[in-house]
């Protein structure tokens, strides 16, 4: 029944399909089991917001200004950067910009995806209450991130491919856990990191108002599964233990390959493979991208899940020295 309903979908539409199965759980304990869950759910209803009126939409974004600090940029102080004309400097500004914010807008629509199976297949109520609006928050970061994009920008990258993978296997997988492993551990502990530096560094005010709004959102997230996960590892059997574990470490490599943006070189006519060189051992790069995981290893640890195989696989990574840091509550 489901296919002549997909095959309806108008000529030309940018769609795509992901084929999945997984267990959709009712709960007929509506009384529930979960007080954090509960509580997290009535904060997640206390500070809904309205994109549409919370942010100065009339703001005008000057995209080639050095709205985020050009030392972001993986290439800045670089040959590469210093070949490179003040018109050129401009279009990068805008490019990299739109390319990282891309990146986000599309990571946001795998969290409203992954968050909607979550509803489904979560076997406590309360989980299904809160999942319920983080659904909301995900269609409003879609709608943010996109009305930026088209309307400050006047330009939307495709998917990352590093990125797009993570999604897929999150979504494609029947095990419940694995959506929140995926998305609310790794890929929203991920950009609770960057859209903190981007609060931080930004001086373009609707840019940096809008994130501080989808931040406050974030961090329920992540808290939401580390709440969901919490002790469920602790006497997993070993072998189903290593799934988790492989795809924690597939995962976060995934996340640490998707910052090349070859996209953006390609679009500035730059030699591919020399910039994804430098952008790959540039120092700067290599920092940036281990301080993004700082919310994610000690969420990780708190769940059990930082095993021997994993540290191995982290330290690799360079990222075990985030292990301590203060985990998302």
């Amino acid at each position: 029944m489901g296919m002549p309903a997909l095959a309806r979908i108008p000529e030309g539409a940018e769609t795509d399909r992901v084929t999945t199965t997984f267990e959709t759980c009712y709960s007929w304990n509506y009384e529930g089991a979960r007080r954090e869950l509960r509580t997290l759910y009535e904060k997640a209803k206390r500070d809904q917001w309205n994109a549409a009126d919370a942010l100065d939409w009339t703001i005008n974004v000057d995209a080639e200004a050095e709205n985020i600090p050009d030392l972001q940029i993986p290439i800045y102080g670089t040959h590469i950067w210093d070949r490179l004309t003040q018109k050129e400097i401009l279009k990068l500004r805008r490019e990299q910009l739109s390319w990282m914010l891309s990146q986000f807008l599309h990571g946001e629509q795998g969290a409203l995806l992954a968050t909607a199976q979550i509803v489904d297949a979560t076997p406590w109520i309360e989980a299904k209450y809160y999942g319920a609006t983080q659904v909301m928050d995900e269609a409003r970061h879609v709608e943010v991130y996109d009305r930026y994009l088209s309307q400050k920008l006047d330009r939307t990258y495709p998917v990352n491919t590093h990125l797009r993978k993570l999604l897929d296997q999150t979504l494609s997988d029947g095990r419940w856990d694995m959506k929140y492993l995926g998305m609310q551990i790794m890929v929203e502990g991920l950009a609770m990191a960057a859209f903190g530096f981007i609060h931080k560094m930004c001086s373009e005010p609707l840019l940096r108002d809008l994130t501080q709004y989808v931040m406050r959102d974030e961090a329920r997230h992540v808290a939401f599964g580390v709440l969901s996960l919490s002790d469920y590892y602790a006497e997993m059997p070993a072998a189903e233990l290593r799934d988790r574990e492989e795809f924690v470490a597939d995962g976060c490599r995934l996340m640490r390959d998707r910052l090349l943006a070859e996209d953006v070189w390609e679009e500035m006519g730059l030699p591919i493979e020399e910039t994804r060189d430098i952008v790959l051992h540039s120092p700067t790069m290599i920092e940036f991208r281990k301080v993004l995981f700082s919310k994610v290893v000690p969420n990780v640890k708190r769940l059990g899940l930082l095993t021997p195989f994993i540290r191995e696989r982290f330290a690799e990574l360079d990222i075990l020295k985030f292990e301590d840091e203060e985990p998302s509550a």
